[in-house]
């Protein structure tokens, strides 16, 4: 079961990968969603998959014995959360973006970006850049 578990794992973790280098934004997303799965996957198996007893001390027992261990659950649990509310902003914002821009793929993207401005310190350019032209 932890092999089956661990190839699963593998296999989330690659298509989650794939997608995030997409130059689509709506599977970039969907492959960071893929990806926190994955992670998922593999603190799920790190805590161990042995059927055992709830993580509850019974009355007159100071240890847990051969419960589970609960810290690994509430890792998945809350990066499930987490997850799912990142997930859901990316798509609002990236839904907006659609919306501003007319596309989602990245490489249409780039006139969205501010030009580049010398820094005081830097270096002149050449003549006949445009850089050079706008500079007094």
């Amino acid at each position: 079961m932890t092999l089956l578990l661990a190839i699963t794992a593998g296999l989330a973790a690659a298509c989650g990968l794939y997608l995030v280098l997409s130059r689509d934004l709506l599977r970039t997303v969907l492959g960071l969603a893929v990806l926190g799965s994955a992670v998922n996957l593999v603190i799920f198996g790190a805590g161990g998959r042995v059927h055992r007893l709830p993580p509850i001390i019974l009355e007159g027992e100071r240890t847990l014995g051969t419960a589970a261990d609960p810290v690994p659950q509430a890792l998945v649990l809350t990066a499930i959360v987490i997850g799912f509310a990142l997930a859901s902003f990316s798509l609002v914002l990236l839904l907006r973006l659609v919306e501003a821009t007319g596309s989602d793929d990245s490489r249409d993207l780039v006139h969205a970006e501010p030009a580049a401005t010398a820094s005081p310190g830097s270096a002149p350019t050449a003549p006949g850049t445009p850089d050079a032209e706008a500079r007094p």
